[in-house]
């Protein structure tokens, strides 16, 4: 059964020509999002932008590939570096829907990736500044500008939708196992 999500609406008068570009790219993010939602994996999705342009993708597949790195920036991130051939994204933007964990957060260090825009923060595992900052430790010889909440609603909306959904689905099937 394929999962699908739910849409929400933004207002983007009197947006400045750089927040109308950091909404251009968070919704590909999203779109990569929708592509987990429907797997049925945690719906998280980024994109990797240089010089206007997406060089790299990623969406959570953790359960599909039965790997714990099958996150969204670490294929992002590994996509973009074989598209401009260095590990170092140096003069790229990264944009995620959900605020990266301590693995995500210290790939985007190594990486050298100067900037991030996320949507919703993470509460149990954000390593943006929610649970810990990873991204602007002083002791790493790399920090990172991070812009919080572009279409923050509509990203923790897709998240929540998709646990409603999950938990639905779940306690469906553990009824049908009761009935057999």
């Amino acid at each position: 059964m394929k999962m699908q999500p739910k849409s929400a609406g933004v207002n983007m008068e009197n947006c400045t020509e750089d927040e109308l570009k950091d909404i251009k790219y968070m919704r590909a993010a999203i779109n990569q999002a929708k592509k987990a939602f429907a797997l049925g994996e945690v719906p998280i999705g980024c994109v990797i932008v240089y010089e206007d342009k997406i060089i790299g993708r990623g969406y959570n597949r953790r359960n599909t590939d039965k790997t714990p790195l099958a996150h969204a920036e670490i294929t992002a991130i590994r996509k973009a570096g074989k598209v401009i051939k260095d590990w170092r994204l140096e003069g790229c933007k990264l944009y995620v829907t959900l605020e990266p964990c301590q693995m995500c957060a210290g790939a985007i260090v190594q990486a050298r990736i100067p900037e991030v825009v996320m949507a919703a923060e993470n509460p149990k595992a954000g390593c943006a500044g929610s649970v810990m900052n990873i991204l602007n430790n002083p002791d790493f010889n790399h920090q990172v500008v991070v812009k919080k909440g572009v279409l923050e609603e509509e990203c923790s909306k897709l998240l929540k939708d998709f646990f409603i959904e999950l938990r639905a689905r779940n306690k469906a099937e553990k009824e049908q196992k009761g009935n057999l």
